[in-house]
């Protein structure tokens, strides 16, 4: 069988004093971190759009840079064939257990809706033969419903209902898919789904038709008997003006104003979270707060740039912030760290995919390793445990319960006077972090 990374073994764990640039200097697959393993608690995920089908194009740069032996052959279906072994050779090569795909990545899209269905049936087999010759598993399928010049106005929210039976009848085949490939998610990205111009838009309508369109997924599920999670992943702009699933807060109001909230959970990608002018942990907190934060597309932006630039992450504050959320609420199972992150034009040789999915690696495991440290120490969250501790009796405790009132709180001031100052201690926390880095 032909082999696409030529020369490249499997990736080992080597420790930190290395100089292989293939190989870990922190993830240890199989070393604990309390109780679980590495790889049960990070889960690891590559991606196929960027990894195998990235082209190294950016806004000002659409022509492709990379060249991959991969898209050698001439008919699309073999290509299609040859991308996905390729696939499963660098994810195992890599050590990751999982990986995730659109439709569209897997097989192209054909003339009709019956063609493209049979192209995917085609490309699934063979998916399904490789993860069962190779052990690696499907974290989620989703749809590519925003390439096409069709979803050009959107696809759930289009103004036309064709369009939008379009959209449903395409999902309705990767559900298939994922299912067909033991998918444990199923996530909903809505690339279009926004608005570019208020004066054109009808926002309630389409929000409405967006509902329904979840609704629809909801009772699909249920019929074909798929086990996994849905998930829906915000993102606030690009290519739209405004989405509607801005962030974890929106898409949360959402859920509940649609009789939605219990059959979705959140992939909260961090770019994303940043493009909503948020930090990575602050839409992870805001998920794991409801219960509703089920997997993480694992990359960066660059804070110098506006747009969504999704770079491999290396930020050991952002990995180790992020790891805090994810171990308070238990870990992320079913779902995972999936690198949703993409080489930057200028790296476009093969060795290259390896180096960017090791360092991502790496930063995840340094920050549980370090976020593990610090919540077994105890002194944030002790400290945190003190700064409410007012809550926990007398009138706090009384207000959470609903036994107090405005004259409850008038008579109390009244009593007690004024408020005593008590700091926050923001640089000691800080600085109390960088300890542990």
């Amino acid at each position: 069988m032909k082999e696409f990374f030529p020369g490249i073994g499997q990736i080992r764990f080597e420790g930190p004093k290395t100089k292989n640039p293939l190989a870990f200097r922190c993830y240890n697959a199989e070393e604990k971190v309390g109780k679980k393993t590495m790889a049960e608690h990070l889960r690891f995920s590559v991606v196929y759009w960027h990894t195998m089908k990235g082209g190294g194009t950016d806004p000002f740069g659409p022509t492709p840079v990379y060249d991959r032996p991969w898209d050698a052959a001439t008919d699309p279906m073999a290509r299609a064939e040859d991308t996905m072994r390729a696939a499963f050779e660098f994810t195992g090569k890599l050590g990751a257990p999982f990986w995730a795909f659109h439709d569209r990545d897997i097989a192209p899209e054909a003339d009709t809706l019956a063609e493209s269905n049979q192209r995917l049936d085609r490309i699934v087999a063979l998916a399904k033969t490789l993860q069962k010759d190779t052990g690696i598993k499907l974290l989620w399928g989703t749809s590519n419903c925003f390439s096409h010049a069709r979803f050009t106005h959107g696809a759930g929210t289009n103004p036309d209902p064709h369009v939008f039976a379009w959209a449903a009848a395409q999902i309705k085949k990767a559900m298939e898919c994922t299912k067909t490939l033991g998918g444990m998610n199923y996530v909903f990205w809505g690339g279009r789904e926004g608005y570019s111009n208020l004066l054109n838009t009808h926002l309630k309508q389409e929000q409405d038709q967006m509902a329904r369109l979840l609704h629809m997924a909801v009772d699909y599920k249920k019929k074909i008997g798929f086990k996994g999670t849905l998930l829906i992943e915000p993102k606030p702009k690009e290519p739209t003006k405004h989405q509607y699933d801005y962030d974890a807060a929106t898409v949360l109001s959402f859920l509940r104003a649609h009789d939605l909230f219990d059959e979705f959970s959140l992939n909260i990608e961090a770019n994303h979270a940043t493009l909503a002018g948020h930090t990575f942990e602050h839409d992870l907190t805001v998920a794991a707060a409801e219960g509703r934060l089920g997997s993480i597309d694992a990359n960066r932006g660059d804070p110098l740039l506006g747009w969504d630039t999704d770079q491999f992450p290396t930020d050991l504050y952002s990995s180790t912030y992020a790891m805090m959320v994810i171990l308070k609420q238990g870990g992320l199972k079913p779902g995972g760290v999936n690198f949703d992150a993409k080489l930057r034009r200028g790296s476009f040789d093969l060795e290259d995919l390896f180096h960017a999915h090791i360092g991502g690696m790496d930063a995840f495991a340094r920050g549980l390793k370090i976020a593990h440290r610090i919540i077994e120490d105890g002194q944030v969250d002790d400290f945190v445990k003190s700064r409410y501790a007012g809550w926990r009796r007398g009138v706090g405790k009384q207000i959470l319960s609903g036994k107090a009132s405005f004259q409850d709180m008038e008579a109390y001031v009244h009593q007690h006077g004024e408020a005593a100052k008590t700091s926050g201690r923001e640089e000691w926390l800080e600085a109390l972090i960088n300890s542990y880095l």
